[in-house]
C-alpha cells in the first residue's frame, strides 16, 4: 500500500526540514536522506516530494492521451481551498477507466496524470495500489485492520486502482470492489482505474452492481492493442 500526503506541507518555512522528515518517515525513508542536504539547500518542490512517493518505473510518467489531460484539467477546476488562503486540493471530480492489453501504457498515463495535477499547482492527496494487493490487504487473518485499510482506500481524495478484473472472481473479490467503488461513486471522489478486459468481462468477474457504478462515474480511455514493454524490448 502507498500512501502519499499532499506536497505542498513541504512550502518555505522555519520546520521545514522537520516536516519533511515526519513525511518521509511515514515512507520509510530515513532521516539520514534529510540530514545530509547542505546548508542553504531549497527545499524539495512539490513535484520531488511527489516522485519521491511513487514507484521509480512511474517518477517521469507524463500523461499524453486527450482523454486524460481533460480529467487533469476538470480535476483541477473542481479542486477547493479549504480555507482562506490556503492551496486548492483535489476534491471532488470525474474518473477514468483505461482499458487496454497488458503493456499499453495504462498505468504509466494514469501516474503521469497525478504528476500533472501536481504541476499545475494543485494540493493531492493520493494513495496506489493494484487490485490483487488491495484483496490481500483485506483478506481475513491477514495482519491488517481490512476496515481501516477499506477506509482509507475507500476515503482519499484520489485513487489510481490498477489492474481491476486481473484477481480471480470470487464473492469475496466482487463484495470488496462494490464496497470501495460505491462508497468512491456516492463521494464523487476521483478514480483512475485501469484495466485489460473489456467491459462485458468486467461485468462476469465484479458483478452487475459494480459494472453499472463503472458506467456512470467513470469516462472510458481505450489504448491501442500493442504491449510497449515487449516492442521497447525487442527495439
Amino acid at each position: 500500500m502507498r500512501t502519499h500526503r499532499d506536497p505542498h506541507t513541504l512550502a518555505e518555512g522555519p520546520s521545514v526540514l522537520d516536516r519533511m522528515a515526519r513525511i518521509l518517515a511515514a515512507r520509510g525513508i530515513g532521516q539520514a536522506a534529510v540530514a545530509a542536504l547542505p546548508d542553504g539547500a531549497e527545499p524539495y518542490s512539490a513535484e520531488a516530494a511527489l516522485s519521491a512517493g511513487m514507484p521509480p518505473r512511474y517518477r517521469d510518467a507524463v500523461a499524453e492521451r486527450p482523454q486524460v489531460l481533460g480529467w487533469i484539467r476538470q480535476v483541477a477546476a473542481q479542486a477547493t481551498a479549504p480555507s482562506a488562503g490556503a492551496r486548492r486540493q483535489v476534491s471532488t471530480g470525474p474518473s477514468l477507466l483505461m482499458a487496454g492489453v497488458v503493456g499499453s501504457g495504462k498505468t504509466h498515463e494514469a501516474y503521469g496524470a497525478v504528476r500533472a495535477l501536481v504541476r499545475a499547482g494543485v494540493g493531492v492527496r493520493w494513495r496506489a495500489t493494484t487490485a490483487a494487493d488491495l484483496y490481500a490487504e483485506l483478506r481475513p487473518g491477514s495482519d491488517t485492520d481490512a476496515e481501516r485499510v477499506l477506509a482509507a482506500y475507500s476515503r482519499v481524495p484520489l485513487l489510481i486502482l490498477d489492474d481491476l478484473g486481473a484477481a480471480k472472481s470470487s464473492e469475496f473479490v466482487e463484495e470488496q470492489t462494490y464496497r470501495l467503488i460505491n462508497r468512491r461513486y456516492n463521494h464523487m471522489l476521483p478514480t483512475l482505474i485501469t484495466t485489460n478486459l473489456p467491459i462485458k468481462d468486467l461485468r462476469t468477474c465484479l458483478g452487475d452492481r459494480v459494472t453499472s457504478r463503472l458506467a456512470q462515474m467513470t469516462t472510458r480511455v481505450s489504448f491501442e492493442p500493442v504491449d510497449r514493454r515487449r516492442s521497447q524490448r525487442a527495439a
